[in-house]
């Protein structure tokens, strides 16, 4: 979906003059008959604008976790709505760090319990015969 307002340079607070002159000034007729069929109907701006709320969070959110499209969907209408990825150090590099730590230690886990689980219930068998054996005597 296009991004009406970033491509008319038009504010979401915008009035119906602002609107209709932008549209006007407007050079290319795809995007100009798309924004006057959007834009200039209340209910379908209404929609839009919601709409455009949601699509702008996510672009926030994805830049703030460093996520940007892959360079085939630069300077399309996919990318309307993506902002440049967040600072280096960002929550991003913080939250994959703490994963990569996690997924080693549960790897590590896993490599390591089928010896000592082995060993645990070969012991507590042993434990058992020579408790079984103290009663019997």
């Amino acid at each position: 979906m296009r991004d009406l307002y970033q491509r008319l340079r038009l504010d979401p607070e915008a009035d119906d003059a602002e609107i209709a002159a932008a549209i006007e000034a407007c050079e290319h007729t795809a995007l100009k008959a798309d924004a006057a069929a959007v834009l200039q109907a209340e209910w379908r701006r209404a929609e839009y604008d919601a709409l455009h709320d949601t699509l702008s969070d996510i672009g926030r959110l994805r830049a703030r976790l460093g996520l940007t499209h892959a360079p085939y969907w630069r300077v399309g209408p996919a990318d309307d709505f993506s902002l440049p990825p967040g600072p280096p150090g960002s929550r991003f590099e913080e939250w994959m760090q703490r994963l990569n730590h996690a997924a080693r230690l549960h790897n590590r886990w896993r490599r390591l319990r089928g010896p000592w689980l082995l060993a645990a219930l070969w012991l507590a068998t042993l434990g058992g015969g020579v408790a079984l054996g103290y009663y019997l005597l």
